[in-house]
């Protein structure tokens, strides 16, 4: 899943809006203040969020989160709903 857009809000909230239409708000207070993300309780920082180019988030700092993950978050889906086409191939590195 690709995030085409992104808007910060107040409390470590995120407006985002996914390539194949879903859009709504997650909230990402829980992880603020935690490991890497003690950086968003600088001013400004979270609201410094932009999109890669592979549709993930980043902010400064090299600070970066899976759409994939935030996809189901929003949507409330479950992983095997997101990857059930893949369920059964095998890779190998």
């Amino acid at each position: 899943m690709k995030i085409i857009e992104v808007t910060p809000l107040q409390e470590f909230r995120l407006f985002l809006r996914f390539e194949e239409g879903s859009a709504g708000v997650v909230d990402l207070a829980s992880y603020a203040g935690r490991g890497v993300f003690a950086a968003w309780l600088q001013p400004g920082l979270f609201a410094a969020v932009s999109i890669t180019e592979a549709g993930a988030l980043e902010w400064p700092g090299e600070i970066d989160l899976c759409p994939d993950a935030l996809y189901l978050q929003l949507t409330g889906k479950s992983p095997e709903d997101l990857f059930s086409n893949k369920q059964g191939v095998l890779a190998h590195a």
